[in-house]
């Protein structure tokens, strides 16, 4: 195979399955790794990938940008509500303390809570306290500040202020994106704040992701990778991707 036939080849693949490491290119093509980053850096100065931590993702898959909680609702619904069915046994004791981030696949896991459960809960998501606020076992508290349409979920001063002086047993956690390299992001840095403030108040920390965010990139980074305990996602998850995240001492759950 000529260098611009495996080029060609190289970026088709990441294209497709949206993040390919160095290692697993060089084994793919029998080429080096040496190789492999000098195709790599000349597919990043043409734009046709990005070069991140052990690999390449696709261009698109760095972005700033995100779709709304309507939109997201509708995005692998089916994986997420295999998701929230697994996460489901991460939830503490009975009078245990939990804060579930805002997201479509942590309200998945909320809706599926028994009508008796007890436990004390933090949210920043409107429809996750919406749902909440009726069952009369749940001591339900609403972090205050400025709602966020596009997610509605509320960020800002008054939210930090309370996660400042919380401490709980879990924090069910919701990404944009995740990557050894960058860990846990988002586009939005108020969003992010209120995010790195629930991931440090917990004992346990919990994301809950479907595959297409791992191995992606979003603008701000909320955690490193450190601070995740357990990853439930869905068993669409590459192989390198899970390998990576358990060898970083992360427990990986796929539904």
């Amino acid at each position: 195979m000529y260098a611009e036939e495996r080029q060609q080849a190289i970026a088709e693949l990441i294209g497709r399955r949206g993040r390919m490491s160095v290692a697993d290119l060089a084994t793919r093509f029998r080429v080096t790794t040496e190789t492999v980053r000098r195709d790599l850096a000349l597919l990043e100065r043409l734009g046709h990938v990005r070069r991140v931590h052990g690999g390449a993702i696709p261009t698109a898959a760095l972005t700033v940008t995100e779709p709304a909680l309507n939109e997201r609702e509708h995005t692998h619904a089916a994986q997420k509500d295999r998701i929230a069915t697994a996460a489901a046994r991460y939830l503490p004791a009975a009078g245990g303390s939990v804060v579930f981030d805002a997201g479509t696949t942590t309200s998945r896991l909320v809706a599926a809570l028994p009508a008796d459960v007890d436990l004390e809960v933090v949210t920043n998501s409107v429809p996750i306290a919406a749902r909440l606020a009726g069952l009369g076992s749940v001591h339900l508290h609403m972090l205050g500040g400025r709602v966020r349409g596009i997610t509605q979920a509320t960020v800002g001063e008054d939210a930090l202020q309370f996660l400042r002086a919380l401490h709980v047993d879990v924090a069910f956690i919701g990404t944009n994106a995740f990557s050894v390299g960058h860990g846990l992001s988002t586009p939005d840095p108020d969003e992010a704040a209120v995010k790195r403030a629930m991931v440090r108040c917990a004992d346990r920390v919990v994301v809950l992701a479907d595959s297409s965010k791992i191995g992606r990139q979003h603008l701000i980074s909320f955690a490193p990778v450190d601070a995740v305990d357990v990853l439930v996602t869905d068993t669409e998850i590459d192989d390198t991707d899970c390998k990576e995240l358990t060898d970083n001492g992360i427990e990986v759950v796929t539904a």
